[in-house]
């Protein structure tokens, strides 16, 4: 098969094929252990000295190559990404503070690997708006309203079933600081159905920062019924580990594929192409697609940069349609100079130096004059 029709098998039906990955005796056997063990680490020691979990976690965030860092991995972890300049959120390459984010030691402490903002946070910040209203939060009253909390909110699954527990969304409400007088439930239903990823949200654009948190403490919009019961550290990682074995098992058929399918999946969150160049293998796939030598990598930053833009607009990547004509195009260019059939090593001579993507001499030229 060619590389564009290997990589349509796989992403026109991804929830089959991650199904396919998780039943795979070794994923099966290693995801089981991660999820029963991880809710027991307290601390980063107690992470990094558990090989199992400590490379299960570094493969799901595509940081396989770099177990043997422990160092390197603790120093990131200790600083966190409160920070802007903390280590990891210096670093360029964007997987290390995504890590961070997902085992966050340095603002969670020991509850980092069963943290959900719909539980623990709006619970602490219960007790604070308690204590900041004169109240006492170490009272009977608050107890028994916190103990009522904690032991539902667990099993809300939508907005709706939210919304229709009055005891509940009342707890949520005083955590939040909400004003009985302007944040209606119509309102709040609002707020939490537009979420928080996109910058335009109703939650987003008000300038109470109150309603963002709210939004992001009962995330429903970007996690459905999983949103009270959402931890980085559990599920979305081993989701993750099952993308990434995904990625890497096509890769060993047809290096292509991989590279389109972590394209896939990197593209939409890219807001420019320094990012791109961060990172190795979304640099690949789009000189590919723009019929780029790998001598274009040489050329100064800044100027590869311009090249880029002139060439692609970043936000067309966020555009499902768009961003699969990328691909398909991708795909195609890997195909003619990676043959994955007679058929395309017959294309390759015919289509050798497509006319829409091929290197002319100037370009050529012109690589060199930006490398001085």
């Amino acid at each position: 098969m060619t590389t564009y029709t290997s990589y349509q098998i796989i992403a026109s039906n991804l929830t089959r094929s991650l199904d396919r990955v998780s039943k795979q005796p070794v994923v099966d056997r290693e995801t089981k252990y991660y999820l029963e063990n991880i809710t027991k680490v307290k601390t980063i020691d107690e992470f990094v000295s558990n090989p199992r979990l400590f490379n299960y976690a570094m493969k799901a965030h595509g940081l396989e190559d770099m177990t043997y860092a422990k160092a390197f991995m603790v120093k990131a972890l200790k600083e966190g990404i409160s920070d802007p300049d903390s280590f990891a959120n210096k670093l360029s390459d964007k997987r290390y503070a995504e890590f961070v984010r997902s085992f966050n030691f340095a603002a969670r402490g020991e509850q980092t690997t069963t943290y959900n903002m719909a539980q623990q946070f709006t619970a602490e910040n219960y007790a604070s708006q308690i204590k900041i209203n004169g109240g006492d939060p170490d009272s009977d009253a608050v107890k028994a309203e916190t103990t009522y909390y904690l032991a539902n909110i667990v099993k809300v699954k939508s907005i709706d079933e939210f919304m229709k527990d009055d005891r509940l969304l009342g707890y949520a409400k005083t955590a939040f600081a909400m004003d009985p007088e302007i944040d209606t439930n119509d309102f709040l239903r609002k707020i939490l159905e537009g979420g928080v990823r996109d910058e335009d949200s109703l939650a987003n654009k008000q300038d109470e920062p109150r309603y963002a948190a709210f939004a992001t403490a009962f995330n429903f919009e970007a996690y459905g019924e999983k949103a009270t019961t959402y931890v980085a550290a559990q599920q979305p990682s081993t989701d993750k580990y099952l993308r990434q074995t995904l990625e890497q098992d096509a890769g060993k058929q047809n290096e292509g594929v991989r590279l389109a399918l972590y394209f896939e999946r990197k593209a939409p969150s890219l807001t420019n192409f320094y990012e791109v160049l961060g990172d190795k293998a979304l640099a690949q796939v789009v000189r590919t697609a723009l019929g780029l030598p790998d001598a274009f990598a040489q050329a100064d930053i800044d100027k590869q940069v311009k090249y880029f833009e002139s060439r692609i607009k970043i936000e067309d990547l966020s555009d499902p349609t768009k961003l699969g004509k990328f691909i398909q195009r991708f795909t195609a260019l890997w195909e003619i100079e990676n043959p994955s059939t007679s058929a395309a090593t017959s294309l390759t001579v015919l289509f050798s130096q497509p006319a829409e993507y091929g290197v002319s001499t100037n370009l050529l030229l012109s690589i060199q004059s930006m490398k001085r």
